[in-house]
């Protein structure tokens, strides 16, 4: 499997690792070069300088050819508008997104994205220790759903706000001239 992960903090590092020592090809952006350190010295992926919200970055890492894309930054906009160029404009059949922001998470899935929303993981990881113990979690949770939703949430909710200012301000940063943080380079 050609996989695209941008962001390479520590989940995207790991996620990074684990799917390159599986045997998938793994690609890995971040606009930070020292980013590429948190690497194991086995990688045996390919590290490209940029941002994953860049379309000639995407392209220039594969974005044709991927079957997923994870936008793992840590920036709910920036994976969210990565997650749209993946899906949309390079047309990479699986695409997801981690978004901080539990509302967010919700909104961006009513646009047909699939989310995980650490902060939901985490908060579903607690209630378990708190109920049976630490050691019940096992530092393995389920997340409750990675799963795109389809529809606009009930008008008036606040979800309904949330999603109208999520696709505002996506809209809003995709209109927006960024300058490239980077030279692109494949490593």
């Amino acid at each position: 499997m050609r996989v695209i992960i941008i962001g390479c903090g520590r989940v995207g590092a790991r996620t990074a690792a684990e799917l390159d020592q599986r045997g998938d090809h793994v690609t890995v952006i971040d606009v930070e070069q020292r980013a590429f350190n948190r690497l194991p010295s086995t990688f045996g992926g390919v590290t490209v300088r940029g941002s994953g919200s860049d379309e000639d970055i995407l392209r220039g890492a594969g974005a044709g050819l991927a079957d997923l894309l994870m936008a793992l930054s840590e920036g709910d906009n920036r994976n969210a508008l990565a997650a749209q160029l993946g899906k949309h404009i390079f047309g990479i059949p699986r695409v997801i997104a981690k978004i901080n922001d539990p509302l967010r998470a919700e909104a961006y899935r009513t646009l047909g994205l699939e989310t995980i929303c650490r902060t939901v993981i985490l908060a579903n990881a607690l209630v378990v220790a708190a109920t049976k113990g630490a050691e019940a979690t096992n530092g393995a949770v389920e997340p409750p759903t990675a799963e795109p939703r389809q529809g606009m949430p009930p008008a008036g909710s606040r979800a309904a706000a949330k999603a109208q200012a999520a696709i505002e301000e996506v809209a809003t940063e995709t209109a927006a001239t960024e300058e490239p943080a980077a030279d692109g380079e494949a490593s």
